[in-house]
């Protein structure tokens, strides 16, 4: 008998719900890095183990929005909370606040209210374990967040090492229904190979490049297909524009000499190939689009707009 599930992964930006995402699937669907609002849309995990499916939705950070992108990554938040099975809310066990409703930041306890307002069963994820030094700061942590929503499990978890992820999956698998399997068996996400190419592209930027930039950055790909070489080969051949909103930007992207595009360039590709399993020849440009993150035709046109 076919079950499936569908699980909303919500938080704030930067609590690592990509990494967690990418632990428990095995596999790289999401990018991450150390930069808030990394992820843009709305991403579906999938995730088959004999005849339960589950399928994953990953959400940008919950935060307030600066400008029309955010309104959009903050859309996709509210979509991705409907019609769910379930929740899991992932936070931090290593907080820089202190863990108090009146010192908690605003976004979170926004997000919480949310959840209580669509009466969501909701389980507690707390991630970064491998952080603490003290495993009883551990019981402040939980303390104050039950005393926030009455959750329906609480696990903590490290999606950098792997520990506790069996067991938050295994909680997860509770919520299956007797229902058909959405996604076919080996799928590991609904995100096209296309829109992978560029977001292993803007992963590299976000490592690379400092402040502001990389989130005024959007990538949007020219050509992408496969062929084979003289020697049967397969190999791709992909060429992308990066899309930034002001001259210095576009200087500093290419970079002295354009040394930094090459090693954008370089970097991106390796995932590329890592990805596909064959070689790629990959090309990348750039060009000034003022504002863009304001502009909902631009917005639109990147494939950002979650419709």
């Amino acid at each position: 008998m076919e079950k499936s599930a569908f699980i909303a992964i919500v938080g704030r930006a930067n609590v690592g719900k990509s990494s967690l995402l990418n632990c428990v699937l095995g596999q790289k669907v999401a990018i991450v890095s150390n930069k808030p609002q990394t992820t843009r849309t709305r991403i579906m995990g999938v995730k088959t183990l004999d005849e339960t499916q589950i399928v994953y939705i990953d959400t940008p950070g919950f935060h307030k929005p600066k400008n029309r992108l955010g309104e959009r990554m903050m859309d996709s938040v509210a979509q991705g909370l409907s019609d769910v099975d379930a929740v899991t809310l992932v936070v931090e066990a290593c907080p820089k606040f202190k863990l108090d409703k009146e010192d908690m930041p605003k976004a979170e306890i926004a997000l919480i209210e949310e959840i209580r307002r669509r009466r969501l069963k909701a389980i507690l994820c707390i991630n970064k374990v491998d952080l603490l030094v003290d495993k009883s700061d551990l019981l402040e942590v939980i303390s104050a967040y039950t005393s926030l929503y009455d959750f329906e499990a609480v696990i903590p978890v490290s999606a950098k090492t792997g520990d506790g992820v069996d067991c938050l999956l295994s909680e997860q698998l509770k919520y299956a229904k007797e229902s058909p399997h959405f996604f076919a068996d080996d799928e590991v996400t609904d995100q096209a190979d296309s829109v992978m190419v560029t977001e292993m592209i803007r992963e590299k930027m976000l490592h690379l490049l400092d402040k502001e930039i990389p989130h005024g950055v959007a990538v949007g790909l020219e050509r992408f297909f496969e062929r084979d070489t003289v020697n049967g080969e397969p190999i791709i051949e992909a060429e992308a524009t990066i899309y930034c909103e002001r001259d210095s930007h576009k200087g500093i992207i290419i970079g002295k000499g354009g040394a930094m595009l090459k090693k954008i360039g370089s970097l991106a590709r390796a995932d590329i190939e890592e990805f596909f399993g064959c070689k790629c020849n990959l090309k990348l440009w750039v060009k000034v689009k003022e504002d863009w993150r304001n502009r909902d035709g631009l917005i639109r046109s990147f494939g950002l707009d979650n419709k």
